[in-house]
């Protein structure tokens, strides 16, 4: 298996591999997962089905969600490091759902079901446990609501208290586009998975942005 590959957003080279980019959803293994093709599907997915003033991908949520995660006290460093490393791969199945909404009761169970596969899978291919505890978990929850208050109140109408059960994380969430965001995820899988993984795209980290750091 080669390892040879370029950075999301870099020019394409002699150097650069193809991306083995999320199929079917079905037969997703840990084998086949490539975490710089992830990381573009993520970027040029838009949080919300699209419903947001500005752009917002899911791969920015999953950076920003990260590092909230690790900014918290009271963990240690390897259970901070792990559920990090969870809360930027816990939207990953949508990279194979391609956020159809399922029709019927049977095909909502069904969705449910190929998500939990592929959860499992993207998580074995990155060193992590299969299955989060419900403490991290539960955890893991919370900040992610106060994500979505954040982004609701910054990119969605601007009303910080309309509809909103959490309270919005302190810091801004600000529309970056889709290659920047491609960039933050992958530089942020690499300095949390490290040598863990095993799967293209996992080589040495470029320079990293602050997944809402404004656009240059």
């Amino acid at each position: 298996m080669t390892l040879k590959s370029t950075a999301p957003g870099s020019k394409s080279g002699a150097g650069e591999r193809p991306l083995n980019w999320p199929d079917d959803p079905e037969t997703a293994t840990a084998a086949d997962i490539d975490f710089e093709a992830l990381a573009h599907v993520l970027a040029n997915t838009c949080r919300r089905g699209g419903c947001c003033r500005q752009y917002h991908s899911v791969a920015a949520h999953a950076v920003i969600v990260s590092e909230e995660i690790e900014a918290l006290d009271g963990l240690g460093d390897e259970d901070r490091r792990t559920l990090a490393l969870h809360a930027l791969l816990a939207s990953s199945p949508s990279a194979w759902l391609r956020g159809g909404v399922p029709d019927s009761q049977r095909a909502a169970e069904r969705a449910g079901k190929l998500a939990t596969g592929i959860e499992v899978a993207v998580r074995e291919a990155a060193g992590l446990d299969p299955v989060l505890d419900e403490d991290h978990g539960e955890l893991l929850r919370f900040v992610t609501r106060m994500a979505a208050a954040a982004e609701r109140r910054d990119l969605l109408d601007g009303n910080a208290a309309s509809g909103i059960a959490f309270p919005p994380l302190k810091r801004r969430i600000r529309s970056i586009p889709p290659d920047k965001a491609a960039e933050a995820w992958l530089a942020r899988f690499r300095a949390l998975a490290g040598d863990r993984a095993s799967i293209p795209g996992t080589g040495a980290a470029p320079a990293e942005d602050r997944a809402d750091a404004p656009a240059s």
